[in-house]
């Protein structure tokens, strides 16, 4: 069955960086397009940043510049490196899979931007 295990969050103070790291099993990986969303306390999730299998990228406007999606398709993960984060980056993050109508989501990783 598709697992995906997200790691990586924790509290860090504005202006300073985490690297989040989603391991997919069950699935055809190097195919898959990858996505990472988050929920902020009280709002609905959000998608932040999407990989497809060659590599293309896309960012929601407010990561722009300071977020980066990447794979490895070798050991079948997605990453998500987050720099100059700022509090309204404070969200619990998943790791995401689609297939057809199918969403398969992880356990959440959450991050707290704080001084």
């Amino acid at each position: 069955q598709v697992q995906l295990v997200e790691s990586g969050g924790g509290l860090v103070q504005p202006g300073g960086s985490l690297r989040l790291s989603c391991a997919a099993s069950g699935i055809i990986f190097s195919r898959s397009t990858m996505h990472w969303y988050r929920q902020a306390p009280g709002k609905e999730r959000e998608l932040v940043a999407t990989i497809n299998s060659v590599g293309g990228t896309n960012y929601d406007d407010s990561v722009k510049g300071r977020f980066t999606i990447s794979r490895d398709n070798a050991k079948n993960t997605v990453s998500l490196q987050m720099n100059i984060l700022k509090p309204e980056d404070t969200a619990v993050y998943y790791c995401v899979y689609r297939q057809s109508v199918a969403s398969y989501w992880g356990k959440g990783t959450r991050v707290t931007v704080s001084s």
